[in-house]
């Protein structure tokens, strides 16, 4: 009988033990490394999800002051509160979803930063019933619950970084929803206060989560605490009241959830540490933050100064918004130097991202009146075009760059060029100009200006596509005409030196003819190269805005793969296809 009774003492106490999840079940540091529950090394793959829960500006293409409350506004201006309140809550529901992460998962992320605002989760200060209490909100803990479970699905990590918090963290309004008529994080000891107790919140909630990859606890600080220095706090020497309020979360995380990843940003977007280090806990990840310079490793040395310090991981927490070419190299310096990371974002309006949403004509005339270039539309235009754009949120009406993801993905580890689109020749084929090979610079095209590198320049920000559309090369490709579906583009700003290549299956061997359809104001010169010959150089005759065919004749071709390459000896023409016709 005590044998019995001390089994079912065990078998009980077992039970119990069960619920309790170990701390070595969650990603969690390793010295130098973020490890999984097996403790195999963690690489960090991700896409922040920017504009869901917080719209800045110019994701919306807005041409006033970008901080949400002032974009929300203008629209209640249009279509009055009521109306106002239902976009959103369609924007809410509509800009990501189940169908976003599995995506995600299907072209090799293995991460998603979600860019929380502390207005969904929690009511700001002065509209609390009474001062001083946190009215929770159901609102943001159940969409972060729904996005939890889509990352859990697809075996990913999601984290959870605090990018608006009350009152907003610095002079950079537009990231944080700031009112620079309120006080702000630094200058409120209440807003101080919810946001450590908004994180004690979360923690409360997630804690038994182990897909949950970790909390970032502030985004981007850029506030000066010292007399006399830059206001975003890049100069600073000592950071105290940052650093403070960081350790306050932390051990209010701590109280609450022993396992979670604690990730802290400097001051300065993110970069700025002087005064803050070393980590004051021992599964703690030092974030920077990356934009617009050189990749080289010496963009990097002090975070790997850092790594070799202290002892602790670091990570790239939020880089993005430049060129494919730049987005290849910054990826490959990282991978390179175990840093995992996250770009930004997944979606905007706007053609550098994996997802663009489509702006449509509605929208841009309630975009054109904001600019003063047009008359106010109805209120029925404006309600229709706003809902619309709701409706453009979503993935399925997204249109996908495939280009962009294989820049992220598959180019870091590749030196392979491959078709934009699968092409079979048999006897004759259109290839539109714009849908060169995918791969790098130097290897499926050449353009000469394919960054933006103004921060390691020191002069202004660069443009590569200059079209701005369709493709996110310094290839520069143009609309036919205004309209959202990039239907017809073509390429044009063509200088000297500049190439594209085609890649594209041939039935049989045969002579073909190549047409190539240009418009130029000046005669140009151009050549096509052709499983590596070079073919004689040919002129570009002008025609002003009238589209031309010049046509290349006895063009052996072989059967199976065959490769073309546009190359470009005089430039300032457009091209808009490439005929392949089969001679007989």
């Amino acid at each position: 009988m005590k044998k019995f009774i001390f089994s079912v003492f065990l078998i009980m106490s077992f039970a119990g033990f069960s619920q309790e999840i170990p701390s070595s079940q969650f990603l969690h540091t390793s010295d130098q490394k973020i490890v999984d529950r097996n403790g195999e090394n963690v690489l960090l793959r991700g896409i922040g999800l920017g504009g869901h829960m917080l719209q800045e500006g110019y994701m919306l293409k807005v041409p006033f002051s970008g901080q949400q409350y002032v974009i929300r506004e203008h629209i209640e201006e249009l279509i009055g509160e009521e109306k106002t309140e239902e976009f959103y809550l369609a924007w809410l529901n509509n800009h990501t979803r189940k169908v976003d992460i599995d995506s995600l998962k299907s072209w090799g992320f293995n991460s998603v930063r979600l860019p929380m605002h502390y207005n969904l989760y929690t009511l700001p200060v002065e509209e609390e019933p009474v001062k001083g209490d946190n009215t929770w909100l159901e609102k943001g803990f159940v969409m972060t619950d729904s996005l939890l479970s889509w990352a859990e699905a697809n075996e990913m990590y999601l984290i959870l970084d605090m990018h608006a918090a009350p009152g907003g963290q610095g002079h950079d309004v537009n990231i944080s929803d700031r009112d620079p008529s309120k006080p702000s994080l630094w200058e409120s000891d209440e807003n101080r206060q919810k946001l450590v107790a908004l994180w004690k919140k979360i923690a409360e909630r997630y804690k038994d989560e182990p897909w949950i990859g970790a909390y970032d606890i502030i985004n981007e600080p850029n506030w000066t605490f010292e007399e006399g220095k830059h206001k975003h706090g890049i100069e600073d020497s000592h950071n105290a009241p940052l650093k403070k309020i960081m350790v306050e979360i932390t051990k209010a995380i701590r109280e609450v959830d022993k396992n979670h990843i604690i990730i802290i940003e400097g001051n300065g977007w993110g970069n700025n540490y002087n005064g803050i280090l070393p980590p004051w806990d021992d599964n703690m990840v030092i974030s920077f933050h990356k934009y617009w310079n050189y990749n080289d490793k010496a963009s990097i040395q002090q975070f790997l100064d850092f790594r070799e310090k202290y002892n602790t991981p670091v990570w790239l927490g939020e880089t993005g918004e430049n060129s494919n070419v730049w987005f290849t190299d910054a990826i490959r310096l990282m991978e390179e130097n175990n840093i995992g990371w996250a770009w930004w974002p997944l979606k905007k309006l706007g053609f550098n991202n994996p997802l663009e949403v489509i702006v449509n004509p509605g929208y841009q005339k309630i975009l054109d009146y904001w600019k003063g270039e047009a008359e106010k539309p109805s209120e029925a235009q404006a309600y229709e075009a706003l809902m619309q754009l709701t409706e453009n949120t979503r993935l399925e009406n997204n249109y996908y760059h495939k280009g962009v993801v294989d820049a992220m993905i598959r180019q870091p580890h590749s030196d392979k060029a491959i078709p934009f689109e699968e092409i079979l020749v048999e006897d004759e084929v259109v290839l539109k100009a714009a849908n060169y090979d995918m791969g790098e610079l130097g290897i499926a095209y050449h353009d000469n200006v394919a960054g933006n590198y103004y921060i390691s320049t020191g002069g202004d920000r660069q443009s590569w596509n200059n079209g701005r559309t369709y493709r996110n090369d310094g290839v520069d490709i143009f609309p036919m005409e205004p309209r959202a579906d990039y239907a017809d583009v073509y390429v044009g700003d063509m200088e000297e030196g500049e190439w594209m290549q085609y890649s594209f299956r041939v039935s049989e061997n045969n002579n073909f003819q190549f047409s190539l359809l240009t418009a130029a104001n000046a005669p140009g010169k151009a050549a096509v190269e052709v499983n590596g010959k070079i073919y004689p150089a040919f002129v570009i005759p002008a025609t002003g805005e009238k589209w031309k065919e010049t046509t290349i004749k006895n063009i052996p071709l072989k059967k199976g793969e065959n490769q073309l390459r546009f190359l470009v000896h005089n430039g300032g023409f457009k091209l808009e296809q490439i005929k392949i016709s089969r001679q007989n």
